[in-house]
């Protein structure tokens, strides 16, 4: 990999270091379990009630916006015992486990409707179904509501379609979604403070940087450390927040780690030093 003079953030290093540093800054992680139970196995709407089929015309003539409902999960291909989630039950379990009532008081990383979700796993089994080949198969998916900032878990039962339990938890961030990614990057690219980010994108490739899918995107959970950060970043651990590790494709990777994207309040900010 080339490597660039780099005159406005500072750094544009090799691939190399910034494992290193990403290393260094990630944090242990421990989802949650799940306890409580919810057996609503509604999949997600669209909007709040109604069907495409009840949206009649207004007075005036004009079509009122139709309501579309989630059509029920088709089982699909399904997998046996300990095997991996096939496909069909990932997308399956994805519908089952958000209710109509979750996904219209809940908000993902854009701020749209439903929340954010972050990972399906094929659910650990009971301690009494440990050596039972026809155990139960269920999966965990877990969700972030941008709302209220909360971490939910969702374990579904694969055979019946029933949420079976529903854990949720504040101050818990584990390993964040490409779609946060993306948006960390987008906030990053809009603000003032991506002007040097823009500029070593210009040096590596020159072109303009106006979107994110033109870089390739990991990066970290922040936690605040008190006394160490501006106080815009002091509720990252209890907000969602991302310090990012941008690659241009095919090129050098740019050191942003200095900024820190507070995605819950979508703010940004520079670390000191």
């Amino acid at each position: 990999m080339r490597k660039i003079v780099h005159r406005h953030l500072g750094k544009v290093v090799a691939g190399a270091a910034i494992a290193v540093a990403g290393t260094a800054v990630m944090i242990g992680i421990t989802l949650p379990g799940t306890a409580g139970a919810d057996d609503d196995p509604a999949g997600a709407t669209t909007a709040a009630g109604g069907s495409a089929a009840q949206a009649g015309a207004g007075q005036d003539g004009a079509v009122a916006p139709g309501v579309v409902e989630q059509a029920p999960a088709a089982e699909g291909e399904k997998g046996k015992g300990r095997d991996p989630l096939t496909d069909d039950e990932i997308k399956r379990v994805e519908q089952l486990a958000v209710n109509r009532q979750m996904f219209n008081t809940s908000e993902d990383v854009e701020g749209e409707r439903g929340p954010e979700r972050l990972t399906v796993d094929l659910a650990d089994p009971k301690a009494d179904e440990l050596d039972d080949p026809n155990a139960p198969r269920r999966a965990d998916v877990t969700f972030y509501d941008y709302r209220d900032d909360t971490l939910v878990t969702k374990t579904v039962d694969l055979a019946s379609g029933k949420v079976v339990a529903t854990g949720t938890q504040h101050g818990v961030q584990p390993p964040l979604s490409r779609a946060e990614y993306t948006e960390a990057a987008s906030l990053l690219i809009a603000d003032p403070l991506g002007a040097d980010l823009k500029a070593d994108y210009k040096d590596a490739t020159d072109k303009e940087l106006t979107d994110p899918n033109q870089l390739l995107l990991t990066g970290a959970v922040y936690r605040a450390v008190p006394g160490g950060q501006p106080a815009v970043l002091d509720k990252c651990g209890e907000h969602r927040c991302v310090r990012l590790f941008p690659k241009v494709k095919n090129g050098p990777w740019i050191d942003a780690r200095a900024f820190v994207i507070d995605l819950s309040a979508r703010k940004i900010a520079k670390l000191a030093g």
